[in-house]
């Protein structure tokens, strides 16, 4: 096929080797990490604190309709400063690095909060400040305070009333100029966020129902080729012969049909491991929560040969009483497919491992790190996939606050110090631009430039990007893998052409290098210097900076996998395609890993690239680029829909500015497990 896998070591890998690459890599110098005590040399006053960005852009003069009304009522979250955290990001790195002595010693969430989080008593005096404002409290946490309450509240306890807006014909509300924190409550906050409308800015499903990418308008007769929906079990089994010419002479495979759990086990050792999760548990997070979720994951389990949750292993923590935004979000209808698509990969590739999902009650930023936050703070699960993302700078002012990053990372690292591991999808918009929006099924329309998406480029998460798998038979035998990067052409109205061709960008594995952070320690020696070193724009960088991905799996929409779900009271499944599918597919690995070694893994990333070392990912390169030749591709045919015969071609690999190369690359990381990485956690 031109796409050539290279470094796919099969052989068991000693954790003795392992321990040897790691004590030569460069990493936290030897010697036990001292807890400082708390500093006894006086402070300076505090002063007032101004959150510089609390105020948007967007809420300019023009824009300004004056004063909300005094009955109106607006939420916002105070995110509490950590007591020490450089303390906290130090001992995370120690227990995740594996040339430290503090390797895998791992505390409790107890112990991060006494050691490095806010005291009883800061905290005490910062409910004290917004409830003598007359704000009410909606949750409160040691990570932050949500609360509500009336402009006139507001502007008592932020120091600036709430205007309403309207902007770019939405309406929409913000603090008139930037919040203020008081001084005597300053140094115990990190910041104030969501006091303003998003207007569109926020988290989103990294993923894409394949029906639903196929309704522009297709052709009638279809120029020879099939009437009916036609695809095939494996890569080339059947042939598109009634196809006009593509990118090559000669006729092309139809794409694959959606695959199973049975295969994917299969293409990537797990099978051949006999690992099943089992003692592993994994949380899932996503917004709300579908009413008939284990339902369906066992109607789907059984329906394809696999075991159905026993009683106990499936639960849910969701409260529907809090849920919120669900007309910006898409409400529980809108997150479904991706609940769905989550809990049956992680069951169908850790059939024994207990899944915990985790609901938000929305996909605002302090819904989702406070559904983290009960993670963490409950040790919940030991790993955690996430299939969601967003930008971080936006054409609209919509970038993230600086709070809502550090918040975020602040509960990273609390995982990491627990034990827990962090998974996200890369996203599905290849490297972001503004290019790649135009025409990416699933963009965000603002972004400002190429850039990489949070939380996933994150140093204490780990970055699953994607691929497009190719199977060598029904079972589910490995064949090959290229990126996760679509082109996408339709069949000409009198079916003798593909338009346009070459095809458009249409869908991609997320990745790049970042600009908002700095190389990790875990990158060294394996990164090039020149990718860490060039940002997306194309700037030099002086500092090497976080690339990502860090690992892939396969995610590509014309290489879905199926998903069972009810809606409207009908139960069916369809393909879904996203790096969504990528992470929870690596979580449930790492569940797997979990039960080889018999202990928890925690932050995975230095484990990650240790194990890069030794060949046992599989290098995923695009051949075909590589040397400059046509890209892969094959034809998907969707049969008659709507009266409307919708047939794609699709060229694979080109994702965007990101490239699959030998070694590690911006497009899939170190590259994909093979039963190999799972066999080098092993006794």
């Amino acid at each position: 096929m031109g796409v050539v896998i290279t470094r796919n070591n099969s052989s068991r890998v000693s954790r003795a080797r392992i321990a040897t690459i790691a004590t030569a890599s460069i990493a936290l110098a030897s010697g036990s990490l001292a807890l400082a005590a708390p500093s006894q040399a006086s402070a300076p006053a505090p002063a007032a604190k101004a959150v510089l960005g609390s105020h948007p852009l967007w809420a300019t003069h023009t824009a300004d309709q004056g004063t909300a009304p005094a009955a109106a009522t607006f939420t916002g979250t105070v995110y509490l400063a950590m007591r020490d955290s450089a303390g906290l990001a130090a001992y995370a790195q120690a227990v995740s690095d594996p040339s430290s002595p503090q390797y895998r010693k791992f505390q409790s969430a107890d112990f991060v909060r006494s050691h490095f989080g806010p005291t009883d008593a800061s905290i005490a005096k910062v409910n004290a400040w917004l409830k003598g404002a007359g704000l009410s409290v909606v949750s409160n946490t040691w990570h932050a305070v949500t609360v509500s309450g009336t402009s006139s509240q507001m502007a008592k306890a932020f120091g600036t009333t709430m205007h309403e807006y309207r902007v770019a014909g939405q309406e929409a509300h913000a603090p008139a100029s930037d919040v203020v924190i008081p001084a005597d409550v300053a140094p115990y906050v990190l910041g104030v966020a969501d006091l303003s409308s998003t207007l569109g800015n926020h988290a989103k499903p990294d993923s894409v129902k394949v029906n639903s990418t196929i309704a522009a308008p297709g052709s009638k007769t279809g120029g020879g080729l099939p009437t009916t929906a036609t695809c095939s079990d494996y890569w080339g089994q059947k042939m598109a012969k009634g196809a006009p010419q593509g990118y090559v002479k000669g006729a092309v495979a139809f794409d694959q049909c959606s695959f199973s759990p049975a295969q994917l086990r299969k293409a990537y050792g797990i099978t051949a491991s006999h690992l099943t999760g089992k003692g592993a548990t994994v949380a899932i997070v996503d917004a709300y929560a579908s009413p008939t979720m284990l339902a369906d994951a066992n109607h789907f389990s059984t329906a394809h040969g696999d075991k159905a949750f026993r009683t106990g292993q499936y639960r849910e923590v969701v409260n529907q009483a809090q849920w919120n935004s669900q007309q910006a979000c898409g409400g529980p209808a809108g997150w479904a497919g991706e609940e769905a698509l989550d809990v049956e990969m992680v069951h169908g590739l850790a059939p024994d491992a207990n899944v915990v999902y985790v609901g938000a009650n929305s996909c605002n930023d302090n819904d989702l790190s406070a559904a983290l936050a009960n993670i963490v703070d409950n040790h919940l699960a030991d790993v955690v996939s996430n299939s969601w993302s967003e930008i971080m700078h936006t054409t609209d002012q919509g970038d993230m606050s600086k709070a809502q990053i550090a918040a975020y990372e602040a509960i990273f690292e609390q995982g990491a110090v627990e034990g827990i591991g962090m998974d996200f999808s890369a996203g599905d918009c290849g490297d972001q631009s503004p290019a790649a929006a135009k025409t990416g099924v699933n963009c965000q329309t603002d972004t400002a430039r190429a850039q990489t998406a949070y939380p996933s480029t994150d140093p204490y998460v780990t970055n699953v990007g994607g691929t497009a798998l190719g199977l060598a038979d029904k079972s589910g035998k490995y064949g090959f893998e290229t990126s996760m990067g679509t082109l996408r052409s339709s069949l000409s109205t009198d079916g003798k052409s593909w338009t346009p061709l070459p095809g458009t960008f249409y869908f991609g594995g997320g990745g790049g290098t970042s600009e908002d952070f700095a190389q990790p320690w875990y990158q060294k020696r394996v990164v090039p210097s020149k990718l860490a070193h060039t940002l997306m724009t194309g700037q030099h960088s002086e500092t090497a900076q976080r690339v990502t991905p860090d690992v892939a799996m396969n995610g590509d929409l014309y290489t879905s996998v199926l998903v069972g779900l009810t809606s409207n009271g009908v139960y069916s499944e369809g393909g879904y395609g996203g790096t969504s599918v990528s992470s929870p597919e690596f979580t449930a690995v790492q569940a797997d890993a979990i039960q080889a070694q018999g202990m928890a893994i925690g932050f995975a990333n230095p484990e990650i690239y240790l194990r890069a070392r030794l060949g046992v990912f599989r290098d995923v390169v695009n051949e075909q680029a590589l040397h400059h030749r046509a890209p892969l591709s094959n034809v998907a045919d969707f049969g008659v829909i709507g009266g409307q015969l919708r047939v794609r071609l699709a060229a694979f690999g080109e994702d965007t500015s990101l490239q699959a190369t030998r070694g590690y690359d911006d497009a899939t990381g170190v590259g994909s497990p093979t039963a190999a990485y799972l066999r080098s956690f092993l006794p």
